[in-house]
């Protein structure tokens, strides 16, 4: 027995989608959808590449959306809907996953999209040293993708595998027009050379400043983007995006801070929307391959000494959603009574390093044993910093010198800088926190011995073994379970300390409509969904 998803007409699709892509609905200012117009948004974060094949920025996906689609997306509720595909099919044993491609699309290069298409883009995904992550976790149970005539597409699988579904409408699953990807100029940075079958083209970039989407005049969807263009600015600091938005340079802009929220609820010509993001938590990963976190007790006595609700509330101002689970609170698997089970009691996390051995002092009031220092390396991956992290950490590295002794050494390092570091092993704590929509992708990538940012150095055949079967099943309960006991080892040996669920905030003129967050990513929609108003 197959099991299909029947073809949804695409009008009925775009209807769809737009509904459930807001949080909250559309404020009455901006009135009914008018077309024509340009928005400026100013963003916190600059993208490493434009290329979706190599998304990695979770504030980089409402630009990769603009000029990229994928085979399937998804509706409020995490299950899939059609779009470059009109339907798919699963054969009983979950091995093969065939999908029935619209015949109407064009990318806008002016090359036609068909199976051909969507084998050259997984082709290109699996070459070694391209997309690695990719292929090691979405793609780790592809046997082969076959063309069996322009609109029939057919993944085969070496054994079954959900996540093949989470790559066919993620972002790294996007397709790109295959004469980009062997004639761009830049292939992994992306940019103009690289076309999409999406409602807008990118046309310009300019490295540190911004970069600018034209409506796509041959877009396949029921209806064109209502935008003629629109200018992300890229404005790392907060105050000057809100200043942007308050001065009217820009009508739109992402990364509200608490400590600036004020500025737009007191003001009635702008308003301010909240989406959660899905996938896992921000979080701390515990370099387990070395001392001093080798030691669990140790482990155990960072996330002691941390009282969390206290530090987050002094840097967010209460408007932080602590974590309790490497899984985000707003995902189908996360269980919630991990909450309130740990963290915060540093008279434990004093005794904790005193039976580890970590009981002597130096002048600076530091632990110390056999005359070093308890000291443990965060690198920053300064392109990766979003949400005040830089300032959380340095709260945090008051507060674990404070009530314990730990000595955290945070450096914010440029891209290259932070790479090596983690390469070399020279780190205690890695930060990740990832806007997946089946928190499945993240967990094997950051916990499973073979995840490429497994950075936990950790290899536990149980973590495996249960990741291993969450992929292989698609029974909700049975995934569940089995996401559940990976939680509870996670906590038991304190390889992760969650710290808080990562959230989009936007910012606006009332006068902006189509504003809202993608449904179960939680992250900001594209524009394609935005108009000026009047």
């Amino acid at each position: 027995m197959r099991r299909t998803l029947t073809a949804i007409a695409v009008t009925t699709i775009l209807a769809l989608t737009t509904a459930c892509s807001g949080s909250s609905a559309v404020p009455a200012a901006a009135g009914e959808p008018v077309a024509g117009g340009e928005l400026t948004w100013a963003v916190e974060t600059e993208p490493i590449t434009f290329n979706p094949h190599l998304y990695a920025q979770a504030k980089a996906r409402l630009l990769v959306w603009n000029t990229f689609e994928a085979l399937l997306t998804h509706d409020d509720k995490g299950g899939y809907l059609p779009w470059l595909a009109e339907r798919y099919d699963v054969s009983a044993d979950g091995r093969t996953y065939t999908f029935h491609l619209r015949t109407d699309v064009s990318f806008s290069d002016g090359t036609a999209f068909d199976a051909a298409a969507v084998k050259a883009n997984v082709d290109k995904l699996r070459e070694p040293n391209y997309a690695p992550g990719v292929a090691a976790v979405q793609l780790r149970n592809l046997d082969r993708v076959e063309a069996v005539d322009t609109a029939t597409v057919v993944f085969h699988l070496k054994q079954p595998d959900v996540l093949i579904l989470d790559f066919v409408s993620s972002p790294q699953g996007a397709q790109v027009s295959p004469k980009s990807l062997t004639t761009a100029a830049n292939l992994k940075a992306g940019g103009p050379d690289l076309a999409g079958t999406g409602p807008f083209v990118l046309t310009s970039y300019v490295a540190g400043q911004e970069v600018r989407f034209e409506r796509n005049p041959s877009y396949h969807g029921a209806r064109p983007a209502y935008l003629d263009a629109i200018t992300y600015r890229f404005l790392k600091e907060s105050s000057v995006r809100i200043g942007a938005l308050t001065s009217g340079q820009v009508q739109v802009v992402e990364g509200v801070p608490a400590t600036d929220e004020s500025l737009i609820t007191a003001n009635p010509d702008l308003r301010l929307e909240r989406g959660l993001n899905s996938g896992s938590a921000f979080s701390y990963y515990f370099n387990v391959a070395h001392a001093p976190f080798d030691d669990v007790r140790v482990r155990q006595a960072f996330r002691e000494a941390l009282d969390l609700d206290a530090v987050l509330k002094g840097v967010y101002r209460g408007t932080a959603t602590r974590a309790w689970s490497v899984i985000g609170p707003t995902s189908p698997f996360y269980d919630k009574t991990l909450e309130g089970t740990y963290g915060g009691d540093a008279t434990e996390a004093n005794r904790l390093l005193d039976e580890a051995g970590w009981a002597a002092r130096d002048a600076e009031g530091f632990r110390t044993k056999d005359g070093k220092r308890l000291t443990v390396r965060l690198v920053q991956n300064a392109p990766f910093v979003r949400d005040r992290r830089d300032v959380l950490a340095q709260a945090i590295q008051a507060a674990v010198k404070q009530s314990a002794g730990i000595d955290l050494a945070v450096t914010l390092a440029d891209q290259g800088t932070a790479t090596k570091a983690l390469t070399d092993g020279e780190y205690e704590l890695f930060e990740n926190s990832r806007a997946d929509t089946d928190a499945g992708a993240a967990l094997n990538l950051l916990l499973h011995s073979a995840g490429p940012i497994n950075r936990t150095g950790a290899k536990d055949p149980e973590l495996d073994r249960l990741l291993d079967a969450a992929v292989a099943t698609t029974d909700p309960a049975a995934r569940s379970e089995a996401y559940r006991q990976v939680q509870k080892i996670v906590v038991d040996q304190a390889l992760v300390f969650p710290l808080y669920a990562p959230a989009d905030q936007i910012a606006a003129a009332s006068s902006v409509g189509g504003l809202g967050f993608e449904p179960t990513a939680g992250v900001p929609v594209s524009a394609y969904h935005l108009w000026a108003g009047k």
